[in-house]
Formats: C-alpha cells, sequence, structure tokens
C-alpha cells in the first residue's frame, strides 16, 4: 500500500470518527429517529470495513461488535439508551486511539460492558412473527449461488469492487470468478467503465440481511442475483426484490426514468498543504498581473490594455475561486464542542446546554484550524467557573440547567465570534485585587470596567480558588488572546453579575487576499481593506488646519472621531491642499483617517511582517505594489480602537 493511500485513508478515517460521534449525540436528544440509527450503522460499518482493507485488523475487530448492537437497534430488536450511546461515544474515542497506532487491550473492557450491555434486559421483546411470514434465510437452506454486476459508471463515482470481494470473502465466499460477457470489443472500451461482473457462492448460514449489507452503498443500478441451492427438495429461488419469480432473480434498482435529476456532484479530497500552495501561486499571480496593469498604462497600446484587462478578469475568478475552495463553514469544528459538553456533564454534575447560532458562518480554513483550541479554553471555562451548580441557580430563579452559546456572523470584513453564558459573571473587584496581587496593575492606576475585565487575559491571570482537572492554573485565556491577535483579531470581554459573560472575537474572513483601497499620506502609500471602507468625504475646510484641535466630524447628522493619519504616523511637511476622510468601520464601531490622496482600489496579497515590526498594531500587514514598492496595510479594527480610548480619555 502507499504512503498516499494510508495517508487519504486515514483521513476520511477520522471524518467518519466525527461523523459517527456527531450522530450518537443527535441520538442523545432524537433516539427515535430511524435516519440518525441508520446513519451511525453506516459509520460503523463503513469504519469497520475501510479498516479491514487498509490493514486495521485490530480497528476492524474492534467495530464488529459495536455494528452488530446498532445493527440491532436498527432492527428494533433493542432501545437507545444513554448507556448505549456513552459506550458508542468511548468506542469512537478509542478507534481514533486505534487510527493513531494505540494500544488495543482497553478495547476489551468496552467490549464486555457492550455485552452486558446487551444481555442485561434493556432490549425490547422481540417482535412476534407474523402469520406467513417466511423464515429466517439461513435456516437449514442450501448454499447460496450468486452473480452481482455494479452500475457501469460506479468507479468514476469513487467505488471500489475489491473491497466488496474482500467482505464476501469474509463471509465465506468460494469459486469466486469473473464473468466477461459485457466485455466490449476493443474499440468501444471505455477506460473508465465497469465492464466486469463476478459469480461465487457463499454459505447457507449467511443471511440475506448480511448480503445486502455488502452493497449497502452501491445499490444504485446494480444487479443481483441470488439463488438457493436444492437442500433436498426441488430448487428454490428466493429473490433479493419481490415479488419472486421462477429461475434466478435480479435484485435490481428500478430503470432510471427519463426525466430523472442529476446525481449529486462529486466530492475529491484535496491536501490541505496543496491547497495552502495553490494560495501562494494565486497571490503571486496577483502581484504579477499589477505589475503587467502597471506597464500597460505607461505604453497605452490598445491591444496590450485588452489583454491585460482579460489577464485581470481571469486573475480576479482564480482568487475568487481559491479563496471559496479554502472558504470553511464554522460548524466543521462545533462537533467537537458537542462532545466536550457531552463530557462535562457528567465530570462536573452540571446540566450543560450548548446552543450554536450562524454555524454556516464560513472562515478561512487556516483560521478554523487555528480556532479550534481557543474555543475549547473557552467553553472550559464557561462550564467550569461561569455556570452554578444546578441548586445555586435554581435558588437564584435560574433554570437549573446553564447554557453556553457559541454564534458566529459577518460584520464587514470581519466575522464576529462571540461565546457567551447565563452564569455568574465575572466579578470586576475580585479581578482587580488579584491583579494588584500579581503586581499587573498599580493600586493607583485607575482603569475602567472594560479594562479591568481585559486583565482575565493576561498570562497565568487567574481567580480560581482551586485547581481542577479543567482549569483554574492560569493558562487558557492568554493563549486565546495570543491565538486571536495572531489571526489579526481582537477579542473583548463583557458581563454582568449574575447574569453571565460573553467574550466576542472579531476575525478577519481571509488571511491571503483582500481588495484593497490604495491611498497616499505624506508621499507613502498605503492600504485600508476595502470591506471595511463605508465612504469618503473631503475633509471640511474648518477642520483641515494642521493646529486644528477637533476631533470629530458630523458625518450624516452623527458625530464620527477621526484620526490625522500624518500625526499619527509621525509624518513631516504641509498636507495635501485638499485632504480626504476614509470612513472605516469595525463592528457597530466608526472612525474617519485622514489621508492625502485617494489612488484607487487593488487586489492586495497580505504578506506578514517581520517579528521586528510585528509589535506595531497600527498594521495588520505589507503588500507588494505593482511597480515592486510596498505598501503597509493599516489595522483598521486598531485604529478604531484608538479613535475610541483616545475620545474617551478627552471626554474624562
Amino acid at each position: 500500500m502507499s504512503n498516499d493511500a494510508d495517508d487519504l485513508f486515514l483521513i476520511e478515517a477520522r471524518q467518519l470518527a466525527e461523523s459517527l460521534e456527531a450522530g450518537l449525540l443527535d441520538m442523545k436528544s432524537r433516539p427515535e429517529d430511524r435516519t440518525l440509527v441508520d446513519s451511525v450503522f453506516r459509520d460503523l460499518h463503513t469504519l469497520k470495513g475501510s479498516g479491514a482493507m487498509f490493514g486495521h485488523t485490530a480497528l476492524a475487530t474492534f467495530l464488529h461488535d459495536f455494528e452488530t448492537a446498532f445493527d440491532a437497534v436498527r432492527e428494533g430488536r433493542f432501545a437507545v439508551t444513554a448507556a448505549l450511546i456513552d459506550l458508542g461515544l468511548r468506542a469512537c474515542d478509542h478507534a481514533v486511539t486505534l487510527l493513531e497506532g494505540g494500544e488495543a487491550a482497553p478495547g476489551q473492557a468496552l467490549l464486555a460492558e457492550l455485552t452486558a450491555l446487551i444481555s442485561g434486559g434493556d432490549a425490547p421483546a422481540a417482535a412476534p412473527a407474523e402469520e406467513g411470514a417466511a423464515p429466517e434465510e439461513g435456516a437449514g437452506s442450501g448454499d447460496w449461488q450468486m452473480a452481482f454486476r455494479l452500475a457501469a459508471d460506479c468507479l468514476v463515482l469513487g467505488a471500489r469492487p475489491q473491497v466488496l470481494l474482500d467482505e464476501l470473502r469474509a463471509l465465506g465466499a468460494t469459486d469466486l470468478n469473473p464473468d466477461f460477457d459485457a466485455l466490449p470489443t476493443l474499440i468501444d472500451l471505455e477506460p473508465d467503465r465497469l465492464y466486469i461482473g463476478w459469480r461465487l457462492r457463499l454459505p447457507g448460514h449467511v443471511t440475506e440481511a448480511e448480503i445486502r449489507e455488502v452493497f449497502l452503498f452501491n445499490e444504485e443500478d446494480l444487479r443481483l442475483e441470488l439463488t438457493r441451492e436444492p437442500a433436498g427438495p426441488p430448487p428454490e429461488v428466493e429473490a433479493a426484490t419481490a415479488p419472486p419469480a421462477a429461475g434466478p432473480v435480479a435484485m435490481a434498482a428500478a430503470p432510471t426514468p427519463p426525466a430523472a435529476p442529476p446525481r449529486e456532484r462529486t466530492m475529491m479530497r484535496v491536501p490541505a498543504e496543496r491547497l495552502d500552495e495553490m494560495m501562494n501561486r494565486v497571490g503571486e499571480l496577483v502581484i504579477a498581473e499589477a505589475r503587467l496593469a502597471e506597464l500597460v498604462a505607461r505604453t497605452g497600446d490598445a491591444q496590450l490594455v485588452a489583454v491585460a484587462e482579460e489577464i485581470q478578469r481571469l486573475a480576479t475568478g482564480m482568487r475568487e475561486t481559491t479563496m471559496s475552495i479554502r472558504m470553511t463553514p464554522i460548524d466543521s469544528i462545533t462537533s467537537r464542542f458537542r462532545r466536550l459538553i457531552h463530557d462535562l456533564n457528567g465530570a462536573l454534575g452540571k446540566s450543560i446546554l450548548f446552543e450554536v447560532e450562524g454555524e454556516e458562518t464560513e472562515l478561512d480554513k487556516t483560521v478554523i484550524e487555528l480556532l479550534a483550541d481557543p474555543l475549547m479554553h473557552l467553553i472550559r471555562n464557561s462550564a467550569d467557573h461561569g455556570l452554578e451548580l444546578p441548586e445555586v441557580r435554581r435558588a437564584a430563579g435560574k433554570p437549573e440547567a446553564g447554557t453556553i452559546r457559541l454564534s458566529a456572523r459577518y460584520s464587514g470584513a470581519e466575522v464576529v465570534i462571540t461565546l457567551a453564558d447565563d452564569g455568574r459573571g465575572l466579578d470586576v473587584g475580585r479581578i482587580r485585587a488579584r491583579a494588584e496581587e500579581r503586581g499587573l496593575v498599580a493600586p493607583e492606576a485607575e482603569l475602567d470596567e472594560q479594562a479591568t475585565l481585559a486583565l482575565i487575559l493576561q498570562p497565568g491571570f487567574s481567580t480560581a480558588e482551586t485547581v481542577t482537572e479543567l482549569s483554574g492554573r492560569g493558562v487558557g485565556m492568554d493563549v486565546v488572546k495570543r491565538t486571536v491577535e495572531q489571526l489579526r483579531g481582537t477579542i473583548e470581554v463583557e458581563s454582568v453579575p449574575g447574569q453571565g459573560t460573553r467574550i466576542h472575537m472579531r476575525l478577519p474572513l481571509t488571511l491571503a487576499i483582500i481588495d484593497g483601497l490604495l491611498v497616499e499620506i505624506a508621499g507613502e502609500r498605503y492600504t485600508i481593506p476595502l470591506a471595511a471602507v463605508e465612504h469618503i468625504i473631503e475633509l471640511p475646510e474648518e477642520h483641515a488646519k494642521r493646529g486644528d484641535g477637533s476631533r470629530f466630524l458630523n458625518i450624516r447628522d452623527q458625530l464620527v472621531p477621526f484620526l490625522r493619519m500624518r500625526e499619527l504616523l509621525g509624518s513631516e511637511g504641509p498636507p495635501a491642499p485638499f485632504q480626504k476622510v476614509v470612513v472605516a468601520t469595525a463592528g457597530e464601531l466608526r472612525v474617519g483617517l485622514t489621508v492625502d490622496r485617494i489612488i484607487g482600489s487593488s487586489q492586495t496579497v497580505i504578506k506578514q511582517l517581520s517579528p521586528l515590526h510585528s509589535t506595531l498594531k497600527t498594521f495588520s500587514g505589507a503588500t507588494v505594489l505593482g511597480d515592486g514598492s510596498v505598501a503597509l496595510i493599516l489595522d483598521v479594527p486598531q485604529l478604531v480602537a484608538f479613535g475610541q480610548i483616545r475620545d474617551s480619555m478627552e471626554a474624562a
């Protein structure tokens, strides 16, 4: 087996394990949902079969008994219980451990618990056989003669006939021979179509249900013939699809009607490294396209202008397509949080509800990956420190079950992710006292409530009285802050005593390419993310003087703070005679940025600043312009925050 094939199996297996875990958690609230039961069974069956095919024998052996148990649930012979779901989740964890090369021994204890549970009387009584019902297929009958042929286009859709043959061999198949009757002449042969069928014999103890199970994912356009060999009396034929008929019976899907809807789109798995490389190449293409446009503008040649515009259109389309490939909905990581809440319910003795809003909100895959651990820290803290015990909540007039809510929404060029709980909230006085104890704040320092709450994001800060397995060691919140800042985002803490805490994280949609507004300040060029630009106005004459101390503009009957970027950047020389104000937004807040000249919009490839310059909060990165020079990218959220802080200080 090639390394690539094994790596692909591991990726698919982990995704199957995640799907299995999500299905089990859904079954906890909807145990009667047959669709969920079928989905869990399919995931178990596929993971077991794939594991056997790729040499993970221990995995396949371990999952076999769990597959049998959920098959009993699917057939109504055993009820879905909390104990079964808990065992299933632990089995899912052990399956992931086996995939990573862990020991198989712990699985024996799980299998013993499963055996005890199944034999413990929780199962509903089996329904009595209906009068006239057919007996079990394998009861005293002869062997099966079997022939099957898959859909001609099954290879294109990802089917693997060798996997089916291996499963049939595991059932005891013998006399396995190919059937070449449908093989066309060489000139008519299409390499991506399957023309071969197979004939074989199966032992009589194998049931028809077990045979159907092998073809669970290949039923479309399947041709399957089953014939019982005589066990004494004349031959009797059992059809896989009613009604029975003389001779071999075809178990096939109904012919596709002429107006049948098209099949689902074929999905392809691509390693993340290839997407990253593709994004880098597209970024270089955008820079080259900008350089070409710059050169063509100097020549003025009409034919070159037409070609440059066509290349620009193609580059823009490729950029948008590549960006859409990289975008991932936030629900790709929420399943692990649901599992965490399930485990915390038992570990903390609390009743916790987990709600998600805006699961379809998409972010760059890199942002999603880096965001998973910080959110895990926040959820643990909310569950351990934020939410009260049921009796405490009841005494306070709250529902016994506490709620942790994760929400995501778009806000201009950003995504705002909020984690909120309805717990006890944060004690501002206690936070201040602990900060003074640790030397983070001088006793005489004046801090408003927002600045005090932000102290919980400092390294090593904790107000927990005791250290638990979950939290209280002063690690976690600083990791959250560091990760959010690494992603060029901001974090804000809000809390109301007795009502709960909300933590807002503002993150950029992407870390690669954006549309930017190119401006000039004191002869230097800077880029402002175009999605953050609300509108552009000319700086009123009464504010244009350098010594003017005004800090607000009246824009559409609203006062908007503005920053004189020349002063902020320490630029020398007189300003341009007709300065412009770019009104930029970050969430609900706005700020005006005065610039000397608006150059125009352009595609901006974001390059990270060097470690020497990474501490400069005014800039979020840099980009290469068409003439090869570098323009710094202004960090709008930081500038908005600076404007708000300055205005609040002046008001005080």
